[in-house]
């Protein structure tokens, strides 16, 4: 599989990464060493996780997978902190927790660093330069190799990453941001994607297949009993992307799909795969099938009248002041 550099910086990631929100939940152990094995034999290294992740158990049995099934340097690890099981305060960004939540991280992950580090969140009841310290305090003592953000809006990206590189003193710059990005979802466009291509962050598509909904196992109204739609938890995830703006893209995908003779996976997967500024999207597949199918996208490339058009049906409503103002 290629490689890309995580952002600005000198380290390089398989442009495809392996997600693990249903692992130690949906998916058992046996499916997580399909998964883990099928995604390293076909040349993946990007393994992104989170410490809520089946509260905690993805990352434990992640940290049970490595060494023992495929070697942990030739992985690199992503995981994130910062969201909390509290009604009244969904995210905690304090150096204290944030510091915390990593050493419980890597003890479930049986390892004494991770590769990339993320905040989950942005926290507006903590000073921004409190949660930016955790980060540089982390990757100070080596238990992360790099930092990165995760849900942050245009200005906090911004904010954040400037204030990494002007403030005084050993700071780290942000490598990455993960953010939901997809042919149903292009809210990044609006100010995220222009800010971290400015600033070299690199973009790390979670969701790049608009939650299943772009594999078109949902057109004609049609709910497959195997699939998140069917499920009690994930049904709501899925529910937002079935309305009509969605199926006339997924439609779109499928004319495209049809032309080209691949699936629409491989077309909305090629399609954020090469947008400008993203390093890799993260592919969250039920089995080792699935993922398969997903990693067979390695050897295409979308022509770009394809591109155009699905970039046309697709396209979000970015008036003033994002485009050109002077103009309207």
């Amino acid at each position: 599989m290629e490689q890309r550099h995580l952002g600005r910086t000198g380290l390089r990631v398989s442009r495809i990464g392996l997600g693990t929100l249903t692992w130690g939940r949906d998916t058992d152990e046996h499916d997580a060493a399909d998964l883990l094995k099928t995604f390293w034999e076909a040349g993946g290294s990007l393994v992104d996780t989170a410490d809520v992740y089946g509260d905690g158990e993805a990352e434990y049995l992640l940290g049970r997978l490595i060494e023992g099934l495929v070697p942990r340097r030739d992985l690199v690890i992503s995981t994130k902190a910062g969201s909390v099981p509290d009604p009244d305060r969904r995210f905690d960004g304090s150096r204290g927790h944030l510091l915390s939540a990593l050493d419980a991280s890597l003890t479930r992950l049986g390892t004494d660093y991770v590769d990339v580090w993320h905040v989950h969140a942005y926290d507006p009841e903590t000073p921004l330069e409190e949660t930016l310290q955790a980060l540089d305090l982390a990757v100070s003592s080596g238990r992360a190799r790099y930092a990165a953000v995760s849900n942050f809006c245009g200005w906090q990206l911004a904010k954040a990453a400037t204030w990494q590189l002007a403030a005084p003193g050993t700071r780290t710059r942000l490598a990455a941001t993960q953010l939901e990005y997809s042919l149903l979802q292009r809210g990044v466009e609006r100010e995220v994607l222009p800010a971290a291509l400015d600033l070299g962050i690199g973009l790390l598509p979670s969701s790049p297949l608009g939650r299943g909904v772009l594999t078109g196992k949902y057109r004609g109204d049609a709910t497959p009993v195997d699939s998140r739609g069917a499920s009690e938890h994930l049904a709501p995830f899925v529910a937002p992307y079935l309305d009509d703006t969605a199926s006339r893209i997924v439609d779109a995908v499928q004319t495209a799909a049809d032309g080209l003779a691949v699936t629409p996976l491989q077309v909305a997967l090629a399609w954020v795969r090469d947008r400008p500024g993203v390093t890799a999207p993260i592919v969250g597949a039920r089995n080792a099938q699935q993922l398969t199918a997903a990693l067979s996208v390695e050897a295409l490339s979308l022509p770009d009248e394809i591109c155009r058009a699905l970039d046309d049906v697709s396209a979000p409503v970015h008036r003033y002041p994002d485009h050109d103002w002077s103009t309207l």
